[in-house]
């Protein structure tokens, strides 16, 4: 490893933790030239997954991509930074865990929407205007109506009260 600071290859390991939710090991380094101490992280190799996209052409998945139309849907709204990470590293996490190489776009798409229901209704509206293509208000409003009895049903099973038995 070289140092960032005098270009050095004579360098030592002070500290390793684990980073990332295990995902990857970070170190802390000490140049033995110039004594500088930097990070490095490791990280596991992965395999390159493929997007099938609907006319069924294939791409390489694009984390900037994901974290652009997210970023995108949230425009003004009142979601924070990290929270826009949080949804795209739970996307990838599934992606790699249960994806395969290939995943079709509709599985991001509904995972991504999935993520924006519950973090903010706007972004999710404007997230599905995109993904599923809306042509006119009709569809704006069956997305708003699904959404606010999804919401109806969420409170009625939180404030339900168990019956006991007898």
């Amino acid at each position: 490893m070289r140092c960032p600071n005098c270009d050095a290859l004579d360098n030592r390991v002070v500290d390793t933790r684990t980073s990332k939710g295990g995902r990857a090991v970070r170190r802390r380094r000490e140049c033995g030239v110039c004594q500088q101490r930097f990070t490095t992280y490791e990280y596991v190799e992965q395999r390159p997954i493929q997007v099938i996209k609907r006319g069924q052409v294939t791409e390489d998945f694009d984390r900037g991509k994901l974290i652009d139309s997210v970023q995108a849907a949230c425009a003004k709204r009142p979601v924070l930074a990290s929270a826009i990470e949080a949804v795209v590293e739970a996307i990838e996490e599934d992606l790699s865990r249960e994806a395969g190489i290939e995943v079709e776009s509709a599985w991001i798409g509904e995972r991504v929407m999935g993520a924006l229901q519950k973090l903010d209704r706007v972004a999710y509206v404007r997230y599905a205007s995109v993904y599923r293509n809306f042509q006119d208000a009709g569809e704006f409003r069956d997305a708003v109506d699904e959404l606010e009895s999804h919401g109806e049903r969420e409170a009625l099973a939180r404030h339900q009260v168990e019956l006991p038995l007898p």
